[in-house]
Protein backbone atom coordinates (compact mmCIF):
# COMPACT_ATOMS: atom_id res chain seq x y z
CA UNK A 1 0.00 0.00 0.00
CA UNK A 2 2.37 2.23 0.72
CA UNK A 3 4.59 1.40 -2.70
CA UNK A 4 1.72 2.16 -4.63
CA UNK A 5 0.65 5.61 -2.43
CA UNK A 6 4.23 6.85 -3.15
CA UNK A 7 3.48 5.66 -7.19
CA UNK A 8 0.49 7.47 -7.01
CA UNK A 9 2.13 10.34 -5.45
CA UNK A 10 5.03 10.48 -7.69
CA UNK A 11 2.50 10.03 -10.98
CA UNK A 12 0.31 12.62 -9.75
CA UNK A 13 3.36 15.47 -9.03
CA UNK A 14 4.48 14.32 -12.95
CA UNK A 15 0.97 15.09 -14.23
CA UNK A 16 0.53 18.55 -12.51
CA UNK A 17 4.21 19.67 -13.49
CA UNK A 18 3.25 18.86 -17.18
CA UNK A 19 0.19 20.42 -16.94
CA UNK A 20 1.70 23.69 -15.36
CA UNK A 21 4.29 23.69 -18.17
CA UNK A 22 1.82 23.36 -21.15
CA UNK A 23 0.23 26.89 -19.48
CA UNK A 24 3.21 28.56 -19.61
CA UNK A 25 4.11 26.93 -22.66
CA UNK A 26 0.71 28.21 -23.91
CA UNK A 27 0.62 31.70 -22.46
CA UNK A 28 4.76 31.99 -23.72
CA UNK A 29 3.35 31.22 -27.90
CA UNK A 30 0.86 33.96 -27.03
CA UNK A 31 3.30 36.43 -26.01
CA UNK A 32 5.78 35.55 -28.25
CA UNK A 33 3.74 35.19 -31.34
CA UNK A 34 2.63 38.86 -29.95
CA UNK A 35 5.68 40.20 -30.11
CA UNK A 36 7.03 39.35 -33.44
CA UNK A 37 3.39 39.93 -35.32
CA UNK A 38 3.81 43.65 -33.24
CA UNK A 39 7.82 44.18 -34.75
CA UNK A 40 6.51 42.88 -38.28
CA UNK A 41 3.98 45.52 -38.40
CA UNK A 42 5.38 48.41 -36.89
CA UNK A 43 7.74 47.65 -40.16
CA UNK A 44 5.18 47.78 -42.44
CA UNK A 45 3.60 50.49 -41.41
CA UNK A 46 6.43 52.88 -41.70
CA UNK A 47 6.96 51.25 -45.36
CA UNK A 48 3.52 52.44 -46.01
CA UNK A 49 3.63 55.55 -44.73
CA UNK A 50 6.91 56.22 -46.57
CA UNK A 51 5.22 55.74 -49.46
CA UNK A 52 2.53 58.25 -48.97
CA UNK A 53 2.84 61.55 -50.80
CA UNK A 54 1.21 64.62 -50.64
CA UNK A 55 -2.45 64.06 -51.47
CA UNK A 56 -3.98 65.46 -54.79
CA UNK A 57 -5.82 68.57 -55.06
CA UNK A 58 -8.38 65.96 -56.44
CA UNK A 59 -8.59 62.26 -54.85
CA UNK A 60 -8.70 60.09 -57.65
CA UNK A 61 -10.47 56.30 -56.96
CA UNK A 62 -6.94 53.91 -57.14
CA UNK A 63 -7.02 50.76 -58.82
CA UNK A 64 -8.10 47.57 -57.36
CA UNK A 65 -5.63 46.26 -54.87
CA UNK A 66 -3.68 42.70 -55.32
CA UNK A 67 -4.13 40.18 -52.26
CA UNK A 68 -0.81 40.66 -49.95
CA UNK A 69 -0.90 45.23 -50.41
CA UNK A 70 -0.94 47.04 -48.12
CA UNK A 71 -3.84 50.03 -48.29
CA UNK A 72 -3.81 51.72 -45.30
CA UNK A 73 -4.52 51.94 -41.38
CA UNK A 74 -7.97 51.19 -38.99
CA UNK A 75 -8.49 53.27 -36.05
CA UNK A 76 -10.60 52.35 -33.36
CA UNK A 77 -11.04 54.97 -30.86
CA UNK A 78 -13.26 52.43 -27.93
CA UNK A 79 -10.12 50.31 -27.96
CA UNK A 80 -7.71 52.16 -27.02
CA UNK A 81 -5.86 56.11 -27.29
CA UNK A 82 -4.33 55.82 -30.49
CA UNK A 83 -5.13 52.24 -31.18
CA UNK A 84 -4.56 51.71 -35.20
CA UNK A 85 -3.61 48.36 -36.97
CA UNK A 86 -2.34 48.10 -40.67
CA UNK A 87 -4.90 46.61 -42.79
CA UNK A 88 -3.41 44.21 -45.67
CA UNK A 89 -5.16 42.69 -48.64
CA UNK A 90 -5.96 38.77 -47.33
CA UNK A 91 -7.38 36.69 -44.88
CA UNK A 92 -4.92 33.71 -45.08
CA UNK A 93 -3.21 32.51 -42.28
CA UNK A 94 0.04 33.97 -43.03
CA UNK A 95 -1.27 37.06 -43.44
CA UNK A 96 -3.38 37.76 -40.38
CA UNK A 97 -0.21 36.40 -38.45
CA UNK A 98 1.75 39.35 -39.20
CA UNK A 99 -0.37 41.17 -37.04
CA UNK A 100 -2.52 42.93 -39.44
CA UNK A 101 -6.26 43.21 -40.25
CA UNK A 102 -6.89 41.48 -43.23
CA UNK A 103 -9.36 42.52 -45.76
CA UNK A 104 -11.38 39.26 -47.06
CA UNK A 105 -11.67 38.27 -50.78
CA UNK A 106 -13.57 35.20 -50.24
CA UNK A 107 -15.69 33.56 -49.95
CA UNK A 108 -17.24 37.27 -50.35
CA UNK A 109 -14.80 40.13 -51.78
CA UNK A 110 -14.79 42.86 -49.65
CA UNK A 111 -15.78 46.49 -51.30
CA UNK A 112 -13.48 49.08 -50.65
CA UNK A 113 -13.98 52.32 -48.84
CA UNK A 114 -13.39 54.02 -51.95
CA UNK A 115 -16.09 52.37 -53.60
CA UNK A 116 -19.39 53.45 -54.00
CA UNK A 117 -21.27 50.79 -52.52
CA UNK A 118 -20.44 47.30 -50.72
CA UNK A 119 -18.72 46.31 -47.30
CA UNK A 120 -15.39 46.90 -46.61
CA UNK A 121 -15.00 43.26 -44.51
CA UNK A 122 -12.47 42.56 -42.00
CA UNK A 123 -10.78 40.11 -40.19
CA UNK A 124 -7.71 39.91 -37.50
CA UNK A 125 -6.69 37.99 -34.48
CA UNK A 126 -8.33 37.90 -31.35
CA UNK A 127 -5.22 36.24 -29.10
CA UNK A 128 -1.73 35.87 -30.22
CA UNK A 129 -0.09 37.32 -33.40
CA UNK A 130 -0.40 40.69 -32.07
CA UNK A 131 -3.86 40.65 -31.41
CA UNK A 132 -5.25 43.24 -32.82
CA UNK A 133 -8.84 42.70 -32.12
CA UNK A 134 -8.23 41.50 -28.46
CA UNK A 135 -10.67 43.90 -27.19
CA UNK A 136 -13.66 44.01 -29.99
CA UNK A 137 -16.00 43.39 -27.70
CA UNK A 138 -15.27 46.94 -26.30
CA UNK A 139 -16.99 48.17 -29.43
CA UNK A 140 -20.95 48.86 -29.54
CA UNK A 141 -23.10 51.24 -31.35
CA UNK A 142 -22.40 54.83 -31.76
CA UNK A 143 -18.48 54.25 -31.81
CA UNK A 144 -16.22 55.35 -34.77
CA UNK A 145 -14.53 53.47 -36.79
CA UNK A 146 -12.07 55.66 -38.85
CA UNK A 147 -10.09 54.48 -42.01
CA UNK A 148 -6.82 55.79 -43.22
CA UNK A 149 -5.31 55.93 -46.63
CA UNK A 150 -3.02 58.00 -48.54
CA UNK A 151 -5.67 60.77 -49.54
CA UNK A 152 -8.95 59.83 -47.50
CA UNK A 153 -10.27 59.40 -44.01
CA UNK A 154 -13.24 57.69 -43.77
CA UNK A 155 -15.23 57.49 -41.05
CA UNK A 156 -17.88 54.61 -39.94
CA UNK A 157 -20.40 54.97 -37.16
CA UNK A 158 -20.98 51.60 -35.57
CA UNK A 159 -24.50 50.22 -36.04
CA UNK A 160 -24.40 46.70 -34.97
CA UNK A 161 -22.88 44.15 -32.99
CA UNK A 162 -23.38 40.59 -33.59
CA UNK A 163 -21.54 39.18 -30.33
CA UNK A 164 -21.26 34.88 -31.05
CA UNK A 165 -22.12 33.67 -34.21
CA UNK A 166 -20.67 30.14 -36.37
CA UNK A 167 -17.19 30.43 -37.97
CA UNK A 168 -18.64 28.73 -41.06
CA UNK A 169 -21.80 32.20 -41.03
CA UNK A 170 -20.41 33.66 -43.74
CA UNK A 171 -23.53 36.04 -44.49
CA UNK A 172 -22.10 38.31 -42.04
CA UNK A 173 -19.56 39.79 -44.36
CA UNK A 174 -21.91 40.41 -47.16
CA UNK A 175 -22.04 43.00 -49.42
CA UNK A 176 -25.53 43.24 -47.38
CA UNK A 177 -24.60 41.64 -44.20
CA UNK A 178 -27.11 38.98 -42.77
CA UNK A 179 -28.25 39.58 -39.14
CA UNK A 180 -27.13 43.28 -39.43
CA UNK A 181 -29.48 45.84 -39.18
CA UNK A 182 -28.69 47.24 -43.19
CA UNK A 183 -31.68 45.56 -45.55
CA UNK A 184 -30.28 47.80 -48.60
CA UNK A 185 -26.78 48.18 -50.49
CA UNK A 186 -24.79 50.93 -48.80
CA UNK A 187 -21.16 51.88 -47.77
CA UNK A 188 -20.33 49.35 -45.06
CA UNK A 189 -17.52 48.02 -42.82
CA UNK A 190 -17.11 44.73 -40.91
CA UNK A 191 -15.20 43.51 -38.38
CA UNK A 192 -14.91 40.11 -37.31
CA UNK A 193 -12.80 38.00 -35.30
CA UNK A 194 -12.76 34.79 -32.60
CA UNK A 195 -14.66 34.44 -29.59
CA UNK A 196 -14.58 34.07 -26.19
CA UNK A 197 -10.92 35.20 -26.00
CA UNK A 198 -8.66 31.95 -26.35
CA UNK A 199 -10.92 29.98 -28.60
CA UNK A 200 -11.76 30.09 -32.06
CA UNK A 201 -15.15 28.37 -31.48
CA UNK A 202 -17.72 31.12 -33.08
CA UNK A 203 -17.09 34.51 -34.55
CA UNK A 204 -17.59 38.19 -32.59
CA UNK A 205 -19.15 40.66 -35.58
CA UNK A 206 -19.14 44.29 -34.92
CA UNK A 207 -20.70 46.39 -37.90
CA UNK A 208 -20.89 50.08 -39.18
CA UNK A 209 -22.17 52.37 -42.32
CA UNK A 210 -20.16 55.47 -43.69
CA UNK A 211 -20.61 58.71 -42.08
CA UNK A 212 -18.34 60.97 -44.27
CA UNK A 213 -15.15 61.02 -45.68
CA UNK A 214 -12.12 63.70 -45.61
CA UNK A 215 -9.68 64.59 -47.72
CA UNK A 216 -6.21 64.22 -45.99
CA UNK A 217 -4.45 67.57 -45.68
CA UNK A 218 -0.51 68.12 -46.09
CA UNK A 219 -0.64 68.05 -42.19
CA UNK A 220 -2.29 64.98 -42.28
CA UNK A 221 -4.48 66.20 -39.48
CA UNK A 222 -6.88 63.56 -37.99
CA UNK A 223 -10.65 64.00 -38.38
CA UNK A 224 -12.71 65.00 -34.97
CA UNK A 225 -13.29 61.69 -34.02
CA UNK A 226 -9.45 60.72 -33.50
CA UNK A 227 -8.81 64.14 -31.76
Amino acid sequence: MRAGSGVGRVVGDLLITAGVLVVLFAGYAVWWTDGVADRAADRAVGRLRGTWSAPPAVAAAPPPPAVGEDIGLLHVPAMGRGYQVLIRVGTDGDTLADGVAGVYTTPYRAAMPWDREGNFALAAHRDGHGAKFHDLDRVGPGDPLVVETRDRWYVYRVDGVLPETSPDNAGVIAPVPVGSPYRSPGRYITLTTCTPVYTSRYRLVVWGSLVREEPVDGARTPPAELR
